[in-house]
């Protein structure tokens, strides 16, 4: 499948990191996996890829470009999966070749170790997958892909510890930054998470089989029960009906991601023990209650700005009414855009209820501004649909800084919010008025009404704050910083 040009739309918001899936004690496990990782396919849309184990054929993997949908549903190819034993992966590139269609990055990676096969498949980023890499290289070993996956595969691969489980935490030891992991072996299902607990990591089973899955939503899918989330810095280890749970790393005050709950989980997924849902609509009340404005309507942009706007309606009293319609079957690669097409920007996804809105003033509730070129687009299609005024309001802070830990983000001079004061981006972005929820605001939707400790605080929310729990290590070596822009911050939790 060639590369194609995204549209402004795609462009113009944070990408998901990516979702992973594994389930062991189920005939056909495969089947089940290509089940869950549809149900996360908000989390990566470039490609997904399936390993399976089974005694008589050894180990089987299938990995593919596009939407699970289109590929993991053909029977021919999910015979081709068999076995009880299986982990898929859906990937959106935060690391490696960017703009580059490489089946070889595609996860789960799979290799032959000295006491056999395991296949990893990884949600997150390694902060200092760089200079491991080049470790690694000079001590002679050989990269297949430009993941930075690849290097705990590596470090398994030269760790002495005596089975692939220790192996594997001699590795984790070894890498920075976050991961959520779910690996095999042909016995045995591992589950493992960073000891921040950045990325989200679940246990469910299903008629006496375990599974691991990004979300909740996944376990949904499949009918499987809930148990627990993964604890940060955790690994199981799943061997028929037995798990064994170790702490193998240094505990660390929880990081967890807070924009998994602004933006990045589907709504009926469960996190923390909140509904993601419930959360976002709160996050709109609070949004209300400091930013509030007369107007006719709330409207979402739709989807991730749904929750947050029945929120705003339900605590301002002003009507909530779909003012955005979205065309559901717009997918990323419709046709191929020209410029024309590209011009078009976002009405090949939105379009305007232009009978609702003219003549009426019209808050429109989104869930983040990373460049603003998807704001323009649709305060213009407001304005031309006859809207009297225009008002944003966003349900997180102002995105000023990268993500290092497994977010697809345009690099700092590109965020809009980097370079512009919230006055200065209501200007620049022409719109009748513009307001962001706090960090205090967001933390009091997220916690139970607890403002942000600013001394340690609860959750990984760098992106707005600048504070980064983990030292991102390649970044700061290859001098990726400007020196114009303010220095790197860190929480205590790591040495700077």
């Amino acid at each position: 499948m060639p590369d194609l040009p995204s549209l402004p739309f795609d462009d113009d918001k944070l990408h998901e990191e990516c979702g992973i899936f594994g389930m062991n004690g189920m005939p056909e496990a495969a089947n089940f996996v290509a089940l869950g990782l549809h149900a996360l396919q908000h989390r990566g849309q470039e490609a997904g890829g399936i390993v399976s184990y089974a005694p008589e054929s050894g180990f089987n993997q299938v990995r593919r470009f596009g939407y699970v949908r289109d590929n993991f549903t053909k029977a021919s190819l999910m015979e081709s999966l068999p076995g009880e034993l299986a982990i898929g992966h859906v990937r959106y590139s935060t690391s490696g070749a960017k703009g580059q269609t490489a089946i070889r990055d595609v996860q789960p990676l799979f290799a032959e170790l000295a006491m056999g096969g395991v296949a990893i498949a990884h949600n997150g980023n390694l902060t200092n997958a760089a200079a491991l890499r080049k470790e690694l290289i000079q001590h002679g070993s050989i990269f297949q892909s430009s993941s930075d996956s690849e290097c705990i595969v590596h470090l398994m691969a030269r760790s002495f510890q005596a089975n692939i489980p220790e192996r594997l935490k001699d590795a984790l030891r070894r890498v920075e930054g976050a991961f959520s992991i779910v690996a095999m072996t042909r016995t045995k299902l591992i589950g493992a998470r960073d000891a921040h607990g950045v990325r989200p990591l679940m246990l469910g089973q299903l008629n006496g089989a375990y599974v691991l899955a990004s979300e909740t939503c996944a376990l949904d899918i499949i009918g499987a029960e809930f148990i627990r989330e993964i604890e940060p810095g955790e690994m199981v280890v799943i061997s028929g009906d037995r798990i064994s749970s170790s702490f193998p790393f240094a505990p660390k005050p929880s990081k967890f991601c807070i924009f998994e709950h602004v933006y990045f989980s589907r709504p009926d997924s469960i996190l923390g023990g909140r509904s993601v849902y419930e959360t976002r609509r709160r996050i709109g009340e609070e949004l209300a209650k400091e930013a509030p404005i007369d107007a006719d309507y709330v409207c979402p942009v739709p989807d991730s700005g749904t929750p947050a706007a029945i929120g705003y309606a339900q605590q301002s009293g002003i009507p909530y009414a779909m003012g955005i319609i979205r065309n559901q079957y717009m997918g990323r690669t419709f046709i191929e855009p020209t410029e024309q097409i590209r011009n078009m920007g976002v009405r090949l996804k939105l379009n305007v209820n232009r009978a609702l809105i003219k003549g009426k003033r019209v808050i429109l509730v989104d869930d983040s501004v990373v460049r603003g070129t998807t704001t323009v687009k649709i305060r213009e299609m407001f304005k031309d649909a006859g809207a009297a005024e225009v008002h944003f309001r966003i349900a997180s802070p102002p995105t000023m800084w990268p993500c290092y830990y497994g977010v697809d983000t345009p690099e700092r001079d590109k965020l809009l919010a980097s370079s512009m004061t919230p006055k200065q981006m209501r200007k620049h972005l022409n719109v009748d008025s513009l307001e962001f929820i706090s960090l205090d605001g967001m933390y009091r939707a997220v916690s139970d009404g607890q403002p942000r400790n600013n001394a340690q605080p609860q959750y990984c929310d760098a992106c707005f704050s600048g504070e980064y729990p983990v030292p991102p290590s390649d970044q700061i070596t290859a001098q990726k910083v400007p020196p114009s822009q303010p220095t790197l911050q860190f929480t205590e939790s790591e040495p700077s």
